[in-house]
């Protein structure tokens, strides 16, 4: 009977790890994607080498991105909210070119181990080449401003999704960290939300208020994405979408890319000192709409020391898989990815850069999801999604 009992358990968990199968093996053969990090934030850091492994302050570059499996990754080209003025959206427009220069510029000087992506097809093609993929999101609308004919402009350059607004309300929406002004999605949001659809470009619904993205969801013919966010009955933060707002995500077809951002994960206590220190950095830097790129630097000088000095207890991997087995429970395997926001604050407890990404995995196949869930999570998901976006494209 002993004897028995031990092949039944083993056989159990065999099968639970995909017959045997590793974990990491398993994770190997997925096309693994990450929908959104701010790696470009460091592109025009003093020492910062994408092409090498870099140093604790960063979470990506294309070293740990081999050794973490991982195949493409959607870059963010992220501008702050400044002031909506001429001069404000000018200078947002010319930052956004100078990341998206600092970007191009970096890909080709890696052009043997990467290929900037623009399609889905692109993704597979580079993958079967041996080489990594760098496709390109806009975290924040603030750069077109209230010039609509910008969109395509960025489309041209290879963006294939905004993030229509960040943590403060632009002219597109309202932000779910901003109090209510448009009361939703904006008439010039319903604008570009019709044209990201024409062009085949992916809405991101990620920072937007509740209202806008009922809003989008309702205006968009296209399905659409959260580029990183997580559940909101798993963590209670209005950056993260609710039970209904899930509902309608599924409807719509679309697809929410799970983040490691801690704050979006589990709620963890604080450090009083260091809340203190953050909150002196801030007002320090409270212009930050005009802040150069050097003094944007020694901002993430200071944040990094901050962090170093005041170590808090981070959520788990485990932690960032509930919000997986809850979205999961809710809407199903077809409507989940990830997202990390890598290099913008993302990290936890055992997954603090990309070359520890096999970690999620290694969770999943112990919670008993199967290789076909995986390759779903890590990048079958959100490529289905930007294939029908890119199909209804009417140019």
């Amino acid at each position: 009977m002993r004897q028995f009992f031990l092949f039944f358990i083993g056989f159990i968990i065999m099968a639970r790890s995909g017959f045997g199968q590793s974990a990491n093996e398993i994770h190997q053969r997925c096309l693994t994607l990450d929908s959104h990090t701010d790696t470009p934030l460091l592109l025009g850091r003093d020492g910062f080498d994408l092409g090498k492994r870099n140093d604790a302050g960063s979470c990506v570059d294309l070293v740990r991105m081999e050794e973490g499996g991982l195949d493409a990754v959607f870059f963010a080209v992220f501008v702050s909210q400044g002031n909506r003025t001429p001069a404000g959206y000018l200078q947002a427009k010319q930052k956004a070119d100078r990341i998206l220069n600092n970007i191009e510029n970096a890909v080709r000087e890696n052009s043997d181990k990467v290929a900037l992506a623009f399609s889905t097809d692109d993704a597979y093609r580079n993958a079967a080449n041996g080489k990594k993929s760098i496709f390109l999101g806009m975290e924040n609308g603030y750069p077109i401003g209230r010039d609509k004919s910008l969109v395509e402009e960025y489309y041209r350059r290879g963006v294939r999704y905004i993030t229509l607004c960040h943590t403060k309300n632009n002219d597109l929406c309202d932000s779910s960290t901003d109090k209510p002004e448009h009361q939703g999605l904006s008439p010039l949001g319903e604008e570009v939300v019709d044209e990201m659809n024409r062009l085949g470009m992916m809405v991101d619904v990620s920072h937007i208020s509740d209202q806008a993205f009922f809003d989008v969801i309702k205006r968009s013919k296209a399905p659409v994405i959260a580029s990183h966010s997580n559940a909101r009955a798993v963590c209670n933060h209005p950056r993260n979408l609710t039970d209904e707002m899930l509902l309608a995500l599924k409807e719509n077809g679309g697809v929410v890319q799970v983040c490691v951002l801690g704050a979006y994960v589990k709620t963890m206590p604080e450090n009083p000192k260091k809340e203190a220190a953050m909150n002196a950095l801030a007002e320090k830097y409270n212009q930050f709409q005009d802040l150069t790129d050097e003094q944007w630097q020694q901002a993430g000088k200071e944040w990094r020391a901050i962090d170093r000095k005041y170590r808090k207890r981070l959520p788990s991997v485990s932690d960032l898989v509930d919000h997986i087995d809850h979205i999961v429970q809710l809407i199903g395997i077809d409507h989940v990815g990830f997202g990390s926001d890598f290099d913008g604050g993302g990290g936890l407890s055992g997954l603090k850069d990309v070359s520890r990404l096999p970690a999620i995995t290694a969770e999943m196949v112990r919670r008993g999801y199967s290789e076909e869930d995986l390759e779903k999570f890590w990048g079958g998901n959100f490529l289905r999604v930007f294939a029908q976006v890119e199909a209804m494209k009417t140019l």
